[in-house]
């Protein structure tokens, strides 16, 4: 009866957080939680072994499952349409993956980049698809130690930039209204109107961020 209580309580409280405003601290958490969720999805697919510590743990049941479930839908779209931006982004950034500020000074280089004409869910799905090819990059080179550093990097990031943006939308529940159309054969229309305004810009960001010879 006491995990049975116990359970509910936690329920109950993992539903109020998406019924009030949540603060600045519950958005970087389940952001960090997401990326961990979406960065674990394109491991599997890319057949990468990897052993998650247990502190991460997947995204707990609920809303934000759901919010999970349609990052990981909407990333699928976009890099279906862009593959090659968002592979062997390490490579295309020049980067060294042994060096834990190198990796994090270029992810926050390119996420800055990324958002510099604004804040749109498309960027915010970009974003979460350049962690993971640059996760991926890090564990095929032995560096698994790397992931929790862009996990906490972009966590970093949604702190400085993007609270603000999500906290006028209601929290990460907003994604989910840009999933309106179910019929698998269509595309979400929003995300490939990003894609068209963006995808070469992304492009042209690794290049930017390559040093001078």
């Amino acid at each position: 009866m006491e995990v049975l209580r116990r359970s509910s309580v936690f329920a109950a409280e993992v539903m109020e957080v998406f019924d009030r405003s949540p603060t600045d601290k519950e958005l970087v958490s389940q952001a960090k939680a997401l990326c961990r969720d979406y960065i674990n999805s394109r491991l599997i697919r890319a057949g990468v072994s990897w052993s998650k510590p247990e502190h991460s743990a997947p995204v707990p049941g609920g809303k934000l499952a759901e919010v999970s479930t349609i990052l990981l839908r909407l990333g699928d779209e976009l890099e279906y349409i862009r593959p090659n931006v968002y592979r062997n982004v390490a490579r295309q950034l020049n980067i060294s993956l042994h060096s834990e500020t190198v990796v994090t000074d270029a992810f926050l280089a390119v996420a800055a980049q990324i958002f510099t004409a604004g804040i749109t869910w498309g960027k915010v799905v970009s974003l979460y698809a350049v962690a993971a090819g640059l996760a991926v990059d890090c564990v095929r080179h032995a560096q698994p130690a790397m992931v929790h550093t862009i996990v906490d990097c972009l966590g970093e990031f949604v702190h400085k930039t993007l609270v603000t943006w999500l906290k006028r939308r209601g929290g990460w529940a907003d994604i989910t209204k840009c999933v309106v159309n179910t019929d698998p054969g269509l595309r979400s229309h929003w995300l490939v109107a990003a894609v068209c305004s963006f995808g070469h810009f992304l492009k042209a960001i690794f290049f930017v961020l390559l040093p001078e010879r």
